[in-house]
């Protein structure tokens, strides 16, 4: 099941528009669209599981997390807007946070966890 992070900067520089009129995170927010629709293509994304994540102070920069479905996932992304400072590093740690914890909580990382010396040293035994 692959998760995909979406990390929108949301600083009100953000609403800075281009020379079309269109606002920066506008931009963002269609990119975003586009490569959830491409991506809805491929059979393998059926267990997709999507993740929002913003500029804003944690605990509120997590729109969305990996439990929520697909509509509230586009729903939050339609209401993101454009307020309040630049804060990457702060952002990238919430991103990185999140999906650490969800690491956790579905045992993906699982190497070098559960494994008793006992066997190694059975094994050792063994040989000896």
């Amino acid at each position: 099941m692959p998760i995909l992070l979406f990390l929108i900067d949301t600083s009100a520089s953000m609403n800075q528009r281009t020379d079309l009129g269109t606002s920066y995170l506008d931009i963002a927010k269609g990119a975003v669209e586009l490569f959830l629709k491409l991506r809805a293509r491929d059979p393998a994304s059926r267990g997709d599981r999507y993740m929002l994540v913003t500029y804003d102070e944690p605990p509120y920069c997590i729109k969305v997390g990996w439990k929520e479905n697909h509509a509230t996932f586009m729903t939050e992304l339609k209401n993101l807007q454009a307020t309040g400072l630049t804060t990457l590093g702060q952002a990238l740690r919430s991103s990185f946070d999140l999906l650490n914890l969800n690491r956790l909580i579905s045992g993906i990382d699982n190497y070098g966890q559960l494994q008793l010396p006992t066997h190694h040293i059975i094994g050792y035994l063994k040989m000896g």
